[in-house]
This record gives structure tokens, sequence and C-alpha cells, in this order.
């Protein structure tokens, strides 16, 4: 299988080893050779996907950090205070570590570092095999190419065109472009919604295949949007895949 990141990645799981590999967009944390949680600067933690959609309150995740950071238990403290149930938990913390690892395992030209023995507080909710998530990572870089193969847009704030009779956006995407004012990039914009930072990318590249979105002055140089999207592209929520992480759940369980 080719590997999405170096080789390094590839050995400590090999290895069973337990800390934290860091790369130039973010950092894996293993446990005995699993992922168990992933963090990038271009992805919203999981603090933010859980207080923007209300579903708990920011003193609540704070109360929580305070409690049991320390011990790296504030997972096991949000369900066990009554704030999260176990299920909720695992799912919403699969979506965030696979939005943070995508981007920590693009390709980078800095070193790649591991070390050893460093735990995150968030502890160990849901382990995920090392080759799930590069699979992942891989599948959602091939997804973003299909969909406009120009990835200079990520990173770059960005701005609406003209829609242009009948090219308008959907309503999810009007609450995007309205964040879209040439200062924010695709990161901000989904750190300001709460929404997963891949989810966003999807819905950024299609507006620029469109021709509503494209960077601002002063950003690459983008080639003009194409007036149509593929049919077969599907359609991606602004909430993680529920359906999708609840059967990656029930898989790693059943090889526990």
């Amino acid at each position: 299988m080719a590997s999405a990141v170096s080789p390094m990645l590839v050995r400590l799981a090999e290895e069973k080893a337990t800390g934290v590999l860091l790369r130039d967009h973010g950092a894996l944390y293993l446990v005995d050779g699993e992922v168990v949680h992933a963090e990038s600067p271009a992805a919203p933690g999981l603090d933010v996907l859980l207080t923007a959609s209300g579903r708990l309150p920011r003193e609540g995740w704070e109360e929580a950090v305070a409690e049991a950071g320390v011990r790296r238990e504030v997972g096991r403290h949000l369900v066990a205070s009554g704030r999260l149930g176990c299920g909720e938990l695992e799912i919403c913390h699969l979506g965030a570590l696979f939005d943070a690892a995508y981007f920590a395992l693009t390709p980078c030209s800095g070193p790649t570092r591991f070390r050893y023995g460093v735990g995150h507080w968030i502890g160990r909710v849901c382990p995920v095999p090392t080759p799930v998530v590069e699979r992942e990572a891989m599948r959602r870089r091939a997804l973003l190419d299909a969909i406009w193969p120009h990835p200079g847009l990520d990173a770059a704030p960005v701005i609406p065109r003209d829609a242009g009779p009948g090219r308008g956006p959907t309503r999810r995407q009007a609450a995007l472009l309205a964040l879209a004012d040439g200062v924010r990039t695709p990161a901000d914009i989904a750190r300001a919604l709460g929404r997963p930072a891949f989810n966003t990318l999807v819905e950024v590249r299609r507006l620029a295949a469109a021709g509503l979105v494209e960077a601002s002055a002063g950003a690459a140089a983008l080639p003009p949007g194409r007036p149509a999207l593929p049919a077969w592209i599907p359609e991606v929520s602004g909430n993680p895949d529920i359906a999708l992480l609840r059967r990656l759940r029930d898989a790693l369980e059943a090889t526990l």
C-alpha cells in the first residue's frame, strides 16, 4: 500500500509506539501504534465542533478540561458527567480525528519528528488503526482533486464571484460565501461556522469549479471555474457523516 505520509508512521505503527508524531500541518497521537487523536491548525478542534453546534456549552467543555485534563481523561469525564453519551462522544471524536488527520497527513517538506510517551489530554476515546487513517486521508485527497484539482485554493483567502443567471449557491454554500471576505481562508470559515474543515474545502472547491468563488487579490492565481460538476460527485454535509462514522466505529470494535 502506498503510504500517505513518510515511512516513519508505518514504522511507528509496526513498533506499536506511543507518543506524538509532529508534521508540518498537524500532529497524530499514537497509543500502541494506533491513532487516538489528531490536531491541525487547519481543522477546528473537537471543542469547536461541539460548542459551535450548541451540543455542549463552552463552560461545560472548559470544566471538563480543567477537571480531567491533567489525567488525560477529558473524554471519559464528559461521559461520566452526563454531558455526552458514550456513542455520541465516539462519533464526534472520530469526525474531528479524521478531519485533522487529513491535513496532518498532507505531503510536507519539513522534518517529521516523533516524541515518545507524549499523550493528549482528551484521552483514549476510540483508537483507529493507522492504515485506516491513511486510506481515509488518501480518499479525501482524491475526492477533492476530482472536484477541483487546484489545492492552492485550500489555504488562500477567498472571495465570491458574480453568480450569473441560474448559477446561484445552495443555502449551505450561501452561509460560506457570506464569510468569504478576502481575508478568511477556508480554515477560518470552517472555524467560524463550526463545521469540519474538510467538508468546508469540499464546498469551496465546488464553488470554485462552478465559478462562484476565487482566491482574493494577492493569492496564487487559479484557473477560471468550470460551469458544472459531474453528477457522481457526492454532496458532503456540514456535520460529520454519521452513518459512515458509525460503520467505522462498529468495524473497529469488531477487531478488538
